[in-house]
């Protein structure tokens, strides 16, 4: 069944309108996958704040290029799914390998992260990145330590101040009881 210009031209837009919004894309060939699987992999993505579409090479070639992204020959080739990932690319890149995992039609061709091209040892390297918010947390740790050790080192004299004068006081409660 032919597609009409208008339909053409929307699914285009639409292609543009998420490599605009994505901080990553992931190109993916799932020749011998059945619906049901493909859906599997939609959900786990949509999850992690990303989008999973089946497309059509020649309009992603022409969205790619219009976005000023150029394509190796080989990732628009075959039966070709594009991952989105909207919010977090690591955190979407593990959800499709977790939901792929154990499949062995989902293959991953390439992908992009802020313009650059990756390849597949690129992209399975994302996606063993820990999530955002994991990143974000050690962050903090790393920020803190140097912080909360200094206050232990000035609190320190203080503390060790405050001892010797609670010795002295036991001390001297302890020889007027005696006395």
């Amino acid at each position: 069944m032919a597609v009409s210009k208008e339909h053409k031209e929307a699914t285009l837009a639409s292609y543009a309108e998420w490599l605009k919004k994505s901080q990553a894309v992931i190109l993916v060939e799932y020749t011998g996958a059945r619906m049901k699987d493909l859906d599997g992999i939609r959900a786990k993505v949509r999850e992690s704040g990303g989008e999973f579409h089946v497309v059509k090479n020649t309009l992603a070639r022409r969205a790619f290029a219009d976005s000023g992204m150029s394509v190796p020959a080989d990732y628009l080739v075959k039966s070709t799914a594009v991952l989105f990932a909207f919010t977090d690319p690591a955190s979407t890149a593990k959800a499709l390998t977790e939901a792929s995992k154990g499949k062995d039609f989902i293959k991953v061709k390439g992908g992009f992260m802020s313009g650059q091209a990756l390849n597949p040892a690129q992209v399975k390297a994302l996606a063993d990145m820990p999530p955002l918010p994991v990143v974000r947390s050690q962050l903090l740790g790393v920020l803190q330590a140097p912080a909360g050790k200094l206050v232990r080192t000035i609190a320190e004299p203080a503390r060790g101040l405050a001892a010797v004068i609670k010795a002295f006081a036991e001390k001297a409660s302890a020889a007027n009881v005696a006395a």
